[in-house]
């Protein structure tokens, strides 16, 4: 997610946008009891359906938006039970859901078993070209509802999902899954209500019908905002405290800082470089800066553009030429870590120092194997970025290290919106480099591996880079029918470690939460994914 999500797949979920935007808007209380506030977001990249967010930016509405059957504790990101009332399995290949009562859609409908059924099977279609159409993929009967491409569907159904009765369906995978609890907090397994079968799901991604703690306050207002209500009908334990939110959209970070400072928006979820020095003296108590599972990347075009990084000689030189260290401590005030594994730190499976020697800062290595692989077409690279998340900085100076430790020239290439470079990276139309994040769309180490590395996440999911390795495949594949945990997650590190030896993305930091609100707020939450907990927050 932010990236992530989707970061999209930062998702995650998640690709990772750290998007912020303009126009300041007070909001102290419009909006009855419990009073409403502004929050700052940038401008989603799909419809707002959670089988089609994959970024970070439609993950922070579909989470105040959606409930699903699992959600992460903020303190452990251990999954906890949400919509679910039961979640079992002998096998890990058949499970058995039951859900609650007490949960009812926005306009009134009952959350049942075919609830989850339904949203599950059009998210599985690829007709319906959803960005989490992956997730599916361990399900019975996926194969038939994503053949691939030019090829037809050849059943409607997962003929993995059966609702047994109105609380429970049973989910049988083609492989035992052990960490399928785990994936179920995502929003790709959010509910969708029986009026969706009836509507145009580009509409329905306009003013989505959810079961969250809020709900839609009108329509989607592109590149400006979007507004939610509370839902007063939500089960009194997670009931939102506010009466509303304001998603206001921004393209610009440092103005939302400084509107933040204004009080005209209260919660800035991640914080423009300007601000890292003098944050912590200015918000006090009210700064937070803790661990996030989101880690950001130079991503490298493998397929589109062999010629200039086909050579793993040249991806481990650019690897060695960048000096992580320096970039976090003075770019990001030390608001960031240098990253020495694909998988993050917070999570289990994460090895220190996994990178070796090429996560290692070595100018003098970097030249020689740059110069003994032939160096790059025409002695430059372009290298991408967002420009709506705050990125110029630590882009220009990664170029700068790489011109200097590399002897190249390296241009900074902005896109105005970061769903716009997505789109570029994902028709193959981008040849540079890029800059890339990934948050978890699930606190699990398989989640750092397949969305971003797998052959299926070319065409549906954040493998922008079109890496492909069958060994990968191989290895992945034993780790997620491994039925002891431990087995499991040792085989995850050896697909890892493929990762590691073949660089298809160069790891080059991870995050940590730099999140500040205002006086006017209090029990203000963000949550390892980066995710804003607007359901607990409150008015002062």
């Amino acid at each position: 997610m932010r990236g992530a999500t989707s970061a999209k797949w930062v998702a995650g979920a998640v690709i990772v946008a750290m998007a912020a935007t303009a126009c300041s808007t007070g909001s102290n209380d419009a909006g009855g009891k419990g009073g409403s506030i502004t929050v700052v977001l940038g401008e989603p990249q799909h419809r707002l359906i959670g089988q089609d967010t994959a970024e970070s930016e439609g993950s922070e509405v579909m989470n105040a938006v959606f409930s699903g059957l699992v959600k992460y504790d903020t303190k452990t990101n251990e999954p906890k039970l949400d919509v679910a009332e039961s979640i079992e399995s002998t096998d890990s290949k058949t499970w058995t859901i039951k859900v609650k009562d007490g949960f009812t859609f926005h306009n009134g409908e009952k959350v049942d078993a075919q609830s989850f059924v339904r949203a599950w099977n059009w998210g599985a279609n690829q007709e319906n070209v959803a960005e989490a159409m992956p997730f599916f993929a361990k399900i019975e009967g996926s194969d038939e509802l994503a053949p691939g491409k030019d090829k037809k569907p050849t059943a409607k159904e997962l003929k993995g999902l059966k609702v047994v009765d109105e609380k429970t369906f049973t989910v049988t995978l083609k492989e035992p899954f052990s960490q399928f609890k785990t994936m179920l907090g995502y929003n790709a397994f959010f509910p969708l209500p029986k009026a969706f079968e009836t509507m145009d799901s580009k509409k329905f991604g306009e003013h989505p019908i959810g079961n969250g703690p809020f709900q839609m306050d009108g329509d989607w207002e592109h590149n400006k905002q979007i507004k939610v209500k509370r839902f007063d009908k939500y089960p009194a334990e997670g009931r939102a405290k506010l009466a509303g939110v304001t998603f206001k959209i921004y393209d610009n970070m440092d103005t939302a800082y400084n509107d933040l400072r204004a009080d005209n928006i209260q919660i800035v979820d991640k914080l423009p470089i300007s601000a890292m020095a003098t944050v912590s003296q200015e918000f006090g108590d009210r700064y937070i800066y803790k661990p996030e599972s989101a880690v950001g990347y130079i991503g490298l075009p493998l397929e589109t553009n062999p010629e200039a990084f086909g050579k793993l000689e040249i991806r481990q030189a650019i690897s060695m030429a960048i000096d992580r260290d320096t970039l976090t401590k003075t770019i990001f005030n030390g608001t960031r870590k240098p990253a020495d594994d694909f998988i993050s730190p917070i999570i289990p499976g994460y090895r220190k120092g996994a990178l070796g020697e090429v996560g290692q800062y070595n100018p003098t290595k970097a030249k020689e194997l740059f110069e003994k692989a032939g160096g790059v077409p025409g002695n430059k690279i372009e290298l991408g970025y967002n420009a709506d998340g705050g990125h110029k900085e630590w882009i220009e100076a990664v170029a700068n290290q790489l011109k200097a430790n590399l002897g190249i020239e390296v241009t900074a290439k902005p896109y105005a919106k970061f769903g716009d470079m997505l789109d570029d990276l994902g028709a193959a139309k981008y040849k540079g480099a890029f800059r890339m994040a990934w948050s978890m769309d699930y606190p699990a180490a398989e989640n750092y591996l397949r969305p971003v590395f797998s052959k299926v996440a070319i065409e549906q999911g954040s493998n922008y880079g079109h890496y492909r390795n069958d060994e990968f495949e191989k290895v992945m594949a034993e780790a997620d029918k491994a039925t002891d945990a431990a087995e499991g997650l040792k085989l995850y590190q050896k697909a890892d470690d493929i990762i590691i030896k073949d660089l298809p993305y160069i790891p080059v930091f991870t995050y940590m939460s730099s999140a500040a609100y205002s006086k006017s707020v209090k029990n203000v939450e963000v949550d390892a994914q980066g995710q804003m907990d607007l359901a607990n927050v409150e008015r002062n």
